[in-house]
């Protein structure tokens, strides 16, 4: 089971606010988790009990809130979003400089905790949606190596203006890819488009399906709960 008592408190760099929780003292690794178009740090604050990871895997889960900005795909309204989107889909305009933004945002993260003395090799960058595909694009052209990606519901448009250089040391980073068969919002055939061009890439993707929509159930969470465990340690 997890420690019997999380510590809950506010986050926060020269790039943005969010919520933190630590499963112990002294966290040795720590998960950078982007929420999705809309939500914000809050959203998946409630996994982390659901994992129940052992209390000696002491881990800090940042759940960093997008800035709030206008988002073409919902009439110009503004809320948290961690780059502009006129589409959901292939052969669409594409904000690159939204997403790098993003991606020097959780740099900034990933620097602050190794100034907090968990390694890079130590962090796994996570994201739901539209911070999967941050996670996916920030971590696949890190230099230093990370524990791991975690990528749930979401693509990257590759091949369409969206360069993404994987670094030598990331290339067999472990990727945990998790996809619903019934998603309305982001369709299964776009993670599939990823899914194969990571593997093209030479990249170690773990890919699960689920029969859910635009979500994350309890068989998937328990999966992350092995991976994390694969790829943290249980110590």
């Amino acid at each position: 089971m997890i420690a019997n008592s999380l510590c809950y408190h506010r986050a926060m760099t020269q790039t943005m606010q969010g919520v933190e929780l630590e499963t112990g003292a002294s966290p040795t690794a720590s998960i950078i988790w982007l929420h999705g178009l809309g939500a914000d740090g809050h959203d998946f604050e409630p996994i982390v009990p659901e994992l129940k990871l052992h209390a000696s895997l002491s881990l800090r889960f940042i759940f960093p809130h997008a800035p709030v900005r206008p988002v073409s795909l919902n009439g110009g309204m503004p809320m948290r979003a961690w780059f502009d989107i006129v589409k959901i889909g292939l052969h669409q305009p594409r904000d690159l400089a939204g997403m790098e933004a993003s991606r020097a945002a959780v740099e900034a993260l990933i620097a602050r905790e190794n100034g907090r003395g968990v390694a890079t090799q130590r962090i796994v960058l996570a994201g739901f949606s539209q911070g999967g595909a941050v996670a996916l694009y920030t971590g696949l052209q890190q230099q230093a190596k990370l524990a791991g990606i975690m990528a749930l519901s979401t693509y990257l448009p590759v091949g369409e203006g969206m360069d993404v250089n994987v670094s030598a040391a990331n290339r067999a980073t472990p990727i945990f890819y998790g996809h619903g068969t019934q998603d309305p919002v982001v369709p299964i055939q776009l993670g599939e488009h990823t899914r194969n061009w990571l593997t093209r890439e030479g990249c170690t993707v773990t890919w699960h399906t689920y029969p859910m929509p635009h979500s994350v159930n309890m068989d998937e969470i328990t999966h992350i709960r092995a991976w994390l465990i694969s790829v943290l340690g249980t110590a």
